[in-house]
């Protein structure tokens, strides 16, 4: 039987840590990028949530929904803006 890893090869680490870092942070520029192209409004306290988010599922979402939300703060809602 072969052994699998699955995990990150540096799980845990520095470099890990690092790593995510720098991904999330680049997926943060692209989200405000695309809102900005769009010609939305992006708030302080928008651009600080966006920014300062490390969770890259939350991330890759917001991105996905940046292209169509009406509002920058539709971002952040379950559903898309309230109707």
């Amino acid at each position: 039987m072969q052994d699998v890893v699955t995990h990150f090869p540096g799980h845990g680490t520095l470099f890990e840590e690092k790593y995510l870092e720098g991904k999330a942070e680049g997926e943060a520029k692209g989200i405000l990028r695309v809102l900005e192209v769009r010609g939305l409004p992006l708030s302080e306290d928008v651009r600080q949530r966006i920014t300062t988010c490390t969770d890259l599922g939350r991330l890759n979402d917001w991105l996905d929904r940046s292209g169509t939300v009406e509002r920058a703060e539709d971002l952040f809602t379950e559903n898309g803006p309230a109707v």
